[in-house]
């Protein structure tokens, strides 16, 4: 079949106000980059003759500025699911310029297909190639793009020369089937395939090609500091530590890690670490430290379902795609994050946390319980199911102003039950078997930075009743400091009654 070549602006052109669009890509690797800012133009000039012109998006998480940035300026977003990371779409978000309901990424695709939410009228798949009868060969993710292909009424393709074509083979493109007519999930090991490397589709359905040859919109992370290189060394030393005692099989066993600086000074000590051996990952981001390792042959295999990589790692990986593509799958998110996989592969969940309490529960989203950050993620797809979960955060941030670690998180989105391990920069709190003052007692003593230390053992002076010891008047009083005078440290503690 010969598809219909259009520029950016024809295929804009074709989607009308109200429409729902899914798109391939999985943060800003994969994503389609060409027809959204096309779209955002003329969104821009329905706004300026006072017509209404909104679409709602379906993603595989965070995107690249020319989806969610340039979107969320024109005010063109309706609604928005689910993970994000763009500073003008939080604006956009947390003043209500857009509805945004959070989700965690295992789930995106088979609420879809469930019928749970409405089905898109439109896909955008970013490709590297695509054959006559309606094969898709995707970039460098795949998040739900098989899901929103299949459920779609047309799709659109942008053709991205700048990935190579022999990327093809690197993607395991599988959809399990929906109940109850499912059956276990045949991943035994991280580097299991049991899909097909490429999407299918009608032909018919494919209604355009736009021609692009544009690079993947990955800002550079943050880099490591002392804080963060130490949180890394404490984690390596604490699994190395959990080898030698055999609560860890001496083999090791996978690894997923969230994204950022943190997680790469994790996971760069854990390559540094004697006491670890070699390791597989099985995660949703594959970023810079992991193909440093594979390239030292201290990471094995890494599954995930983007190559979240800086331009000239992601460029060095296609120049020597004959030895990535033997250590590297990419799967759709709803099979990367599956808590099923998760389990029966007894991941090590490393991910790291805005916010936790002194009894072990963690807010992943939440400003001060009210602002939007980013998202849930996959963070509870893996930590709840994992072998061993552990949560990372420096203690402090703003010079000291804010302490990490509150009396009560100001939003909960992992409870005290799914966090085994707690990690900063002085130290590690092992949960496991503990009762909430035991939490509290250990949480203080090895991960809160000294300026306050006294203040959280005062607190816990304030409600002793009580199998968990909140003083409920109390609990967000840190929070209270910090928007009052702009310093959680200027918490006073005769405010509050002792229960």
């Amino acid at each position: 079949m010969t598809y219909r070549k259009m520029a950016a602006e024809e295929a804009a052109s074709l989607i009308v106000h109200g429409d729902i669009i899914g798109f391939s890509g999985f943060t800003a690797a994969g994503c389609p980059k060409a027809i959204t800012i096309a779209l955002s133009k003329r969104a821009e000039e329905e706004h300026a003759k006072g017509h209404p012109f909104k679409v709602g998006i379906y993603t595989g998480a965070s995107t690249g500025d020319s989806i969610d940035g340039v979107l969320a300026r024109a005010h063109a977003i309706q609604f928005r699911t689910p993970y994000q990371s763009n500073k003008d779409l939080r604006v956009e978000l947390n003043a209500h310029g857009a509805n945004y309901f959070d989700l965690h990424l295992s789930e995106l695709a088979q609420y879809l297909r469930y019928g749970f939410f409405p089905k898109p009228q439109y896909a955008i798949l970013e490709a590297s190639q695509i054959t006559d009868d309606g094969k898709i060969y995707l970039t460098s993710a795949v998040g739900i793009a098989p899901t929103i292909a299949r459920l779609a009424d047309k799709i659109f393709i942008e053709l991205n020369a700048y990935h190579p074509k022999e990327l093809a083979g690197i993607h395991d493109i599988y959809e399990p089937a929906d109940p109850p007519f499912r059956r276990e999930i045949p991943v035994y090991t991280p580097s299991d395939r049991i899909g097909l490397p490429y999407i299918q589709v009608d032909p018919k359905k494919i209604v355009g090609i736009v021609d692009t040859n544009l690079p993947n919109e990955i800002g550079a992370f943050t880099p490591e500091d002392e804080v963060t290189n130490q949180i890394g060394k404490n984690v390596a030393n604490f699994l190395s530590s959990e080898i030698q005692a055999g609560k860890i099989p001496a083999s090791f066993l996978p690894v997923q890690s969230g994204v950022g600086n943190i997680a790469n000074a994790v996971l760069g000590a854990m390559g540094l670490n004697e006491g670890i051996p070699a390791f597989q990952i099985y995660t949703e981001v594959i970023q810079d430290s992991v193909i440093t390792l594979m390239k030292q042959g201290r990471v094995k295999f890494a599954s995930g379902c983007s190559l979240t990589l800086s331009t000239p790692v992601l460029e060095e990986v296609y120049h020597q795609l004959d030895f990535f593509k033997q250590k590297i799958v990419l799967r759709p998110q709803e099979i990367s994050n599956n808590p099923e996989v998760v389990r029966r592969l007894g991941l090590i969940s490393i991910n790291t946390a805005l916010e936790a309490d002194i009894f072990g529960n963690i807010n992943s989203t939440h400003v001060c319980g009210t602002r939007m950050m980013n998202g849930i993620g996959g963070s509870a797809d893996f930590c709840r199911n994992a072998y061993l979960s552990i949560f990372t955060t420096p203690s402090t941030a703003k010079g000291g102003k804010i302490s990490s670690i509150v009396p009560f998180v100001s939003h909960v989105d992992h409870s005290e039950h799914s966090v085994k391990i707690l990690v900063t920069e002085h130290g590690v709190a092992d949960l496991r078997g503990l009762a909430p003052i035991q939490r509290a007692e250990i949480i203080i003593e090895h991960c809160v930075d000294p300026e306050y230390k006294d203040l959280l053992r005062q607190y816990l002076q304030l409600g002793q009743k009580g199998h968990t010891p909140q003083n409920m008047a109390a609990a967000f009083a840190f929070h209270n400091a910090l928007n009052k005078t702009g310093d959680m440290r200027n918490v006073n503690w005769n405010d509050y009654e002792r229960l």
